[in-house]
C-alpha cells in the first residue's frame, strides 16, 4: 500500500509538470500583469465582467490547467505551431488538429462575434490570453522533429533538462523575480517603440518569435551546458517577449472589447 502511495504521488507530480508548460506560470502571469497595464477603461470594464473581477494574470495559466481534463486534450495541439526553418507558415502542411496561429484565430472569431454564448466568450477569452503568451516564446514556434525543442537535450546548470523547458522556466525561475516583479521591471519604451511592437498581426508576432527559435537553435548545442552565460545572453530576450506580449495582448483585448 505504501508503495502505491509513492507511486501516486509520482503520478499527480508529473501531471503538474506537463501542465505547468509555456513560458509556465511565472512568465503567462507576467504577461497578463503587463497587459492589464495597457487596456483602455472600456476593454477594462468588459473583460472585468466577463471575468468577474479575477485578473489576467490569474486566468494566464487557464490554458495549461485544462490539459489535466481529458474533455480539453483536443486542445493541446494548440499551444504550438511546427514547421522546418527552411519553410514557412503558409507554405507548409498545417496539423488537421489545429496549431497557435489557427487557435487565436478561433478565439477571435468567437470573441467578436455577436451571436457567441457568455459561456463561450469567457472560455475563449481565457485561451486568447494564455495562447498570446505562448505565441512569444519562441520554442512555441518550432519545429515538430524535436517537439519544439522538448526532445532536444541540455543541462541547465547541473540538472539535466530540455532546451523548451529552459525557455518555459528554467531561465525565470534562476531569475528568482515574482510575476509581479517582472511585470514592474520591464522596459522604459516611448511612444514610438510602443507603437511598433503594437504593429503588425498574429502572423507577424508568430514570425518574429520564429527568428528568434532560428537565433536560439543557432546558439545551443545537443548537450550543451547552460547556465550564467546562456542567461547574460538571453534573459533580458525573454523578459522583452514576456513585455511584448502583454502589450499585444492589450492591443488585440482593446481592438475587441475598446
Amino acid at each position: 500500500m505504501k508503495h502505491c502511495i509513492i507511486l501516486l504521488g509520482i503520478f499527480f507530480v508529473g501531471v503538474t509538470s506537463i501542465a505547468a508548460e509555456d513560458w509556465g506560470r511565472t512568465g503567462h502571469r507576467a504577461t497578463g500583469e503587463i497587459a492589464e497595464k495597457h487596456l483602455t477603461r472600456k476593454a477594462k470594464r468588459a473583460i472585468s465582467n466577463l471575468l468577474q473581477g479575477e485578473s489576467l494574470a490569474l486566468v494566464s495559466t487557464y490554458g495549461d490547467e485544462i490539459k489535466s481534463d481529458e474533455r480539453y486534450w483536443s486542445y493541446s495541439p494548440w499551444h504550438y505551431v511546427n514547421f522546418p526553418f527552411d519553410s514557412t507558415y503558409d507554405n507548409h502542411p498545417k496539423s488537421e488538429k489545429g496549431d497557435l496561429v489557427a487557435a487565436i484565430e478561433q478565439c477571435l472569431s468567437i470573441l467578436k462575434s455577436d451571436t457567441s454564448s457568455r459561456d463561450d466568450k469567457v472560455f475563449y477569452l481565457k485561451l486568447l490570453v494564455h495562447f498570446i503568451g505562448d505565441l512569444h516564446q519562441p520554442l512555441h514556434i518550432g519545429m515538430a522533429e524535436d517537439r519544439g525543442g522538448n526532445l532536444f537535450q541540455v543541462r541547465w546548470f547541473d540538472e539535466g533538462t530540455n532546451l523548451h523547458t529552459v525557455w518555459d522556466t528554467k531561465m525565470l525561475e534562476s531569475y528568482n523575480m515574482s510575476y509581479t516583479e517582472l511585470a514592474a521591471n520591464t522596459r522604459e519604451l516611448s511612444k514610438s517603440q510602443l507603437e511598433i511592437i503594437q504593429k503588425g498581426s498574429i502572423h507577424d508576432w508568430m514570425m518574429e518569435s520564429r527568428e528568434l527559435c532560428k537565433d536560439v537553435y543557432a546558439n545551443t548545442q545537443t548537450g550543451g551546458k547552460l547556465g550564467y552565460q546562456y542567461m547574460y545572453k538571453y534573459l533580458n530576450t525573454a523578459r522583452f517577449q514576456l513585455q511584448k506580449g502583454g502589450i499585444r495582448l492589450a492591443e488585440v483585448l482593446n481592438d475587441i472589447f475598446g
